[in-house]
């Protein structure tokens, strides 16, 4: 089966590491991933702010692009959930019904990485190596829209040397909701307040979610909080293995210095 690996935007351009370890992480478990150079943005902040022509040429590009391949496997819970959302939408409101039948077509394929991992290659444990202390924030998008519920807990639970921490008002948002925190700052800022407290109450040095986008967000007001709490994708936990030891700069759990 061909594998597309859909980065984002985000990722591309700020956070390159979780591509690399996405493809890491997979090859790791035996699939074989392409990388089509010709991909894009998926278009959800567009249809977030009512450019629906907008959003419906993004997803027409989309399909063009992945449409070919029988999985397509995206890093983000919230990336992964636009075109699911969005473009069966963008294409009643712009009359494009070729669209809405390529999309139809091609939404079986996608797959978030946690989902592919725990659902289609039916793995639970990825031989991963992290002796740190982390806490979990699961997302809006991946809690509330794409519904992979404690997948991502799942692997986590499986890596060893990990110490996992609870995160207090885990499900709230952390106020990021793309151009909600741009139109909102009051509100989104009282709200990622509440979260960066309630990660820095829960002792970790890492905090791990399946979306840069509230990672980024999170961590930017732990940084400006003067808190050390470092912000890793998932799979970015995942992807490494005793081989690779520790990650420089973070402390490392009491029981693997023990050891």
């Amino acid at each position: 089966m061909r594998t597309a690996l859909f980065v984002t935007c985000l990722n591309d351009v700020l956070f390159p590491g979780t591509g690399r370890a996405t493809v890491t992480l997979l090859r790791r478990l035996g699939v074989e991933v392409e990388f089509p150079m010709a991909q894009s943005c998926c278009g959800q902040m567009h249809c977030n702010t009512g450019y629906r022509a907008d959003t419906a040429k993004l997803a027409r590009h989309f399909v063009r692009v992945l449409g070919d391949y029988d999985r397509i496997i995206m890093p983000s819970a919230s990336c992964g959930q636009a075109p699911r959302e969005f473009y069966l939408k963008a294409a009643e409101q712009t009359g494009d019904s070729q669209l809405a039948l390529d999309t139809q077509a091609i939404l079986p394929k996608i797959r978030e990485v946690t989902e592919f991992i725990t659902d289609d290659l039916g793995i639970h444990d990825v031989g991963a190596y992290f002796p740190h202390r982390v806490t979990y924030h699961p997302t809006c998008h991946s809690l509330r829209m794409q519904r992979i519920g404690d997948r991502p807990l799942t692997l986590l639970r499986a890596v060893a040397g990990i110490e996992l921490a609870d995160l207090a008002g885990a499900e709230e948002c952390c106020g990021f909701g793309g151009t909600f925190s741009v139109k909102n700052p009051a509100v989104s800022g009282a709200m990622n307040g509440d979260k960066a407290r309630h990660v820095r109450e829960s002792g970790a040095d890492v905090l791990a979610a399946v979306d840069n986008s509230c990672l980024m967000n999170i961590g930017g007001r732990l940084a400006r909080d003067g808190t050390p709490v470092r912000g890793l994708h998932l799979v970015e936990i995942l992807a490494r293995t005793r081989a690779d030891g520790p990650l420089p700069g973070i402390p490392v759990v009491a029981a693997e210095v023990a050891s």
